[in-house]
């Protein structure tokens, strides 16, 4: 399995950090169509990602596409953009069953593979499905910041509110033969804080982290 420690997130609609990721020491890219974006900048933004991938550059790094939900107006519209793409996998946000993952893959043809994010309670309980749905599962991924607001619990340097959604994550992951990765440390201030939270991530099997500042790396 190829290294996902550091797996950091970048705008879409930022032309300059699309090319900044050609120089960055993180494992992973993703390439955000969904919250980074503003409505009014999604259909740009993506047209502006596709031309990225496809001029390459790239290296080693795997290189993912967040894709806007399948209840938007730009999910079905991203999903057939990034199916004929040169992509590892595209990241299906907020996703709360296996069925979610299978009609993506229909819809995607024979590539890419998909990763979830698991940011909602239901998700979470439902991790192990979605684990499980499909061998072009490749990674599960934690919506800390969503899932605490659905949690109504309140973010804590520890993270004691998370602890069993978060091993819920490892546990499916692990099951599946698959990668788990931590959410974000949104705070890009409180450096303690966030190696706290990294040393917490490798602690509870994690296999990385996600990110979401080039500094973080």
């Amino acid at each position: 399995m190829r290294p996902r420690r550091s797996v950091l997130f970048m705008p879409g609609s930022n032309a300059r950090a699309l090319e900044k990721a050609r120089t960055l020491p993180a494992d992973v890219l993703v390439f955000d169509l969904e919250d980074a974006v503003a409505p009014e900048m999604k259909v740009e933004a993506r047209a502006q990602v596709l031309a990225a991938v496809r001029a390459g550059g790239y290296g080693p790094r795997e290189v993912i596409v967040r894709l806007n939900g399948p209840g938007t107006p730009w999910g079905a519209d991203d999903l057939a953009a990034v199916a004929q793409a040169p992509v590892d996998a595209v990241l299906l946000p907020k996703v709360e069953s296996a069925e979610t993952v299978t009609a993506a893959l229909t819809r995607l043809g024979p590539t890419p593979d998909v990763w979830c994010m698991l940011e909602t309670p239901r998700g979470v309980l439902n991790a192990a499905a979605i684990a499980a749905a499909s061998p072009r599962v490749g990674a599960l991924v934690m919506g800390t910041s969503d899932l605490t607001k659905d949690l109504h619990a309140r973010p804590t340097r520890d993270r004691i509110p998370l602890l069993t959604s978060l091993e819920l994550c490892v546990l499916a992951a692990r099951a599946a033969g698959i990668t788990a990765l931590d959410g974000v440390h949104l705070d890009l201030d409180d450096v303690a804080g966030f190696a706290a939270a990294c040393r917490q991530a490798a602690g509870l099997g994690f296999g990385g982290q996600t990110r979401v500042h080039p500094r973080q790396v």
